[in-house]
């Protein structure tokens, strides 16, 4: 993965801070590297490597303002990890319910295992005098900083949003979401589904916007949840879960669920209308598709599943036209920065510009394999009005067949669609535009 294997012994420490470098030195994603710490570890030890990991992605710019001034100079070649190794050590010490003497004892024994032996002293010295001088009381007032973001989505919301609606996205932003579930109404109802949950005491509370929805009140094992084996629900943010609802799937239809991965609104697609001609779930990434098969089977749907690139409409589309086309585009994934706070730091500014560009071409290409009359929807989950509003507007003037229906009664041709805002009834960040194919 790169010139740092995970660690041969196991260790939470080391393990947690090979975890953060992989992130912020090699650009992986923690779906990439964390989970793959977290398999050598018990489920309890699972939880912490997450804690601390996703609270140092959180807590980063304040962290390194403290390393900064802590370190002399910055560690090179091997030695590189050992920085991460401290963010983590700085990280328990200010900001998480570990030990004070736990989280400097247990840091400075993990540089042995890191293959920095010869660090440990260091390491002991930077977290001690940290303690000693109180350090984590001396929190910046610069607002970039206490953001936890980097300066360039700072720079985007300011630039779009209200001074009210940047303080509230950057404090829900922050924040730990809550886990959501999608209970699977061909599998069971949701009453009879909160029963077997009472059973185990699992603490929830019932969603008022999603008449199939269950929010879960603290982290728990998903498989150990009444009838997952069973295919009774799914994991499914509350946003995520308006995107078949508005979709509004017919008996008969055929329907497109592009970039479909892992598969949580194709199989609400179903769901809602298991009476479908057909369903097509398209994606290029073998291993997402792979997790999207293994859904289906569980939640007991039945799917047509392709791999192939979107873009590349030859080789894979057989010229029948489809009814409804979910475009799930990819984007920035601003709005879910909470659930995923690593990519805070993987994404660049320089990303949005090929973004735009991408979801540009794939409307483009999508727009004549639909039927007149048919529907597309269009989903992000992102928050800058550049992969949203002005994407659909600017689609909207140059195409003379595609009308706008509109999700919300305020939308215009200008300022189109719904946008959900990270924290709005506890939902992720997301944005949804219902397009219409009319007669040119």
């Amino acid at each position: 993965m790169s010139k740092h294997p995970l660690p041969r012994q196991k260790d939470l420490r080391a393990d947690a801070a090979w975890v953060i470098y992989q992130i912020l030195e090699a650009g992986k994603s923690s779906r990439e590297c964390l989970n793959a710490a977290q398999r050598r570890h018990s489920a309890k030890d699972s939880a912490w490597l997450q804690e601390m990991t996703m609270g140092v992605m959180r807590q980063l710019p304040q962290l390194q303002l403290w390393l900064r001034e802590l370190l002399e100079k910055p560690l090179k070649g091997k030695s590189k990890i050992v920085e991460h190794l401290l963010l983590l050590g700085l990280y328990q010490i200010a900001f998480s319910r570990v030990s004070a003497h736990a989280a400097v004892s247990e840091t400075v024994n993990a540089c042995s295992t890191l293959g920095c032996h010869g660090l440990k002293g260091l390491v002991n010295a930077i977290l001690r005098r940290f303690q000693r001088e109180n350090m984590a009381q001396q929190l910046s007032d610069d607002p970039v900083i206490a953001s936890g973001l980097p300066k360039w989505i700072v720079n985007v919301l300011q630039s779009h949003y209200t001074e009210t609606e940047v303080a509230e996205i950057v404090a829900q932003t922050n924040t730990v979401a809550p886990i959501w579930l999608r209970v699977n109404q061909q599998q069971i109802t949701r009453t009879a589904f909160i029963q077997r949950l009472d059973e185990q005491q699992v603490k929830y509370q019932l969603s008022e916007q999603h008449a199939d929805a269950v929010i879960l009140q603290s982290r728990t094992d998903i498989p150990s949840l009444p009838g997952y084996g069973e295919g009774w629900f799914s994991v499914q943010d509350g946003a995520a879960q308006y995107a078949a609802r508005l979709l509004n799937p017919q008996a008969g239809e055929r329907i497109l669920d592009c970039c479909a991965a892992p598969g949580g609104k194709t199989s609400h697609i179903v769901e809602l209308q298991p009476a479908l001609s057909e369903c097509i779930a398209l994606d290029n990434e073998p291993s997402r598709l792979a997790r999207l098969t293994e859904n289906m089977q569980r939640l007991q749907h039945e799917v047509t599943v392709l791999e192939a690139d979107a873009l590349d409409i030859h080789t894979w589309w057989d010229g029948i036209e489809f009814d409804r086309i979910l475009l799930d585009a990819p984007c920035s994934a601003t709005g879910v920065i909470r659930r995923h706070p690593d990519i805070r730091w993987l994404r660049k500014a320089r990303d949005i510009e090929a973004l735009c560009i991408l979801q540009q071409t794939m409307l483009e290409k999508l727009w004549p394999l639909l039927k007149t009359g048919g529907t597309l929807l269009y989903a992000t989950c992102s928050i800058l009005p550049q992969e949203n509003r002005e994407q659909i507007s600017r689609f909207l003037a140059s195409h003379n067949d595609a009308k706008l229906e509109p999700i919300n009664d305020n939308e215009t041709i200008t300022l189109p669609g719904r946008q959900i805002l990270p924290g709005e009834q506890q939902m992720d960040g997301f944005y949804y535009a219902r397009l219409v194919k009319s007669a040119s």
